[in-house]
């Protein structure tokens, strides 16, 4: 049974060792690179898991204790956008793919998103070209509501991203609504 919860600064490196192999895998799927991230010391990777109440970086570990999967949780600071949360960095090893353990992260972040007073409502940015990705999230509600075109260039060219949006159980996102 895999178990998901916050990563705090004493799993920097399982992290960090995650994320580098994530960069190194799927490069195009994420904003940064990982020349970028490569030589961040394990000190400055712990200073950023610092969980903020439920924000912050989740983790998914198998039965033996290993981090195979990862996604960050982030709420808008600004009072006029902190009804919007910010799901990011997903990615699950490929030895754990095909498990069930991304939906479970998804499911898990969504949870944890529901239960925060006065936020209606989490975004996120998708390759658009990964489409199983894009089934995930659509199957938990996230629905599509804009292309960016280009959204990041590497030397490989263009890449774009679709970005999706799910309203929370019983919370009104819209005007119209």
């Amino acid at each position: 049974m895999t178990t998901i919860r916050l990563l705090t600064g004493d799993d920097a490196a399982a992290f960090q060792s995650l994320r580098l192999q994530g960069l190194l895998e799927c490069p195009t799927a994420f904003a940064s690179s990982h020349a970028e991230e490569a030589g961040e010391s394990i000190a400055a990777v712990a200073e950023r898991l610092k969980p903020d109440g439920v924000f912050g970086v989740y983790g998914a570990f198998d039965e033996a204790g290993r981090l195979v999967g990862v996604a960050g949780l982030g709420r808008e600071r600004m009072r006029r956008l902190a009804h919007k949360a910010v799901l990011w960095g997903m990615y699950v090893a490929p030895s754990a793919r095909r498990l069930g353990v991304a939906r479970r992260i998804v499911s898990h972040l969504l949870q944890q998103a529901a239960g925060e007073p006065g936020l209606r409502q989490v975004n996120l940015g998708v390759l658009a070209t990964n489409g199983p990705a894009r089934a995930l999230y659509a199957s938990f509600g996230f629905v599509a509501w804009g292309h960016e075109p280009a959204a990041a260039w590497d030397e490989r060219g263009p890449h774009d991203e679709t970005w999706m949006v799910c309203v929370l159980p019983g919370r009104q996102a819209s005007a119209q609504a």
